[in-house]
């Protein structure tokens, strides 16, 4: 049994998958989790397979040095860098499916879901070689990522009930 990093406020109400070793690169696939944060499921989904057609972008926020501007992520609240990474879109709406479908075994209610937790680690790197002119041979690293996610059913909030008499004030003198 492996140990997520996050464990849920309500077990019973929540369920979990993660991914180990994923082949996709770690920077691109954490801005993509970045993006989906404290987002429903059913919403998430919808964007994830947009960024698949290329209707909607990734905004990069932290690993964006060199990143070419686009509209579409200017419309997500960013400073208008951003990318569609179709591995890392990959892996995370297959975690999400997988998630969902634990959820329907829970008998969760699949509509009130949504990412209360979403992860993504650095992974150890594989190491391949490049050939270089004069003899020379450098590294040709991968950046492969863990990633783990929470879907938790919305609560719904229980109502006040609005006091209908208000009890008597007391005054100093007759205390």
């Amino acid at each position: 049994m492996v140990k997520y990093s996050n464990e849920p406020e309500n077990p019973t109400k929540s369920c979990k998958a993660r991914g180990s070793d994923l082949r996709a690169h770690f920077k691109n696939t954490r801005e993509t989790a970045h993006a989906l944060r404290k987002m429903p499921l059913n919403k998430a989904k919808s964007y994830l397979e947009d960024v698949l057609a290329h209707k909607q972008a990734i905004p990069f926020t932290r690993f964006c040095r060199g990143v070419g501007r686009t509209a579409q992520a200017k419309n997500r609240h960013s400073n208008g860098q951003g990318r569609w990474p179709v591995k890392s879109v990959k892996f995370i709406l297959d975690l999400l499916k997988n998630a969902e479908s634990n959820a329907e075994v829970k008998g969760l209610d699949v509509d009130s879901l949504y990412i209360t937790h979403i992860q993504v680690n650095q992974a150890q790197k594989q190491r391949r070689r490049t050939y270089r002119a004069h003899g020379r041979i450098n590294p040709y690293m991968s950046h492969p990522c863990h990633i783990e996610l929470v879907l938790s059913e919305k609560e719904e909030s229980v109502k006040k009930e609005p006091e209908t008499q208000l009890a008597p004030r007391k005054t100093k003198a007759s205390s």
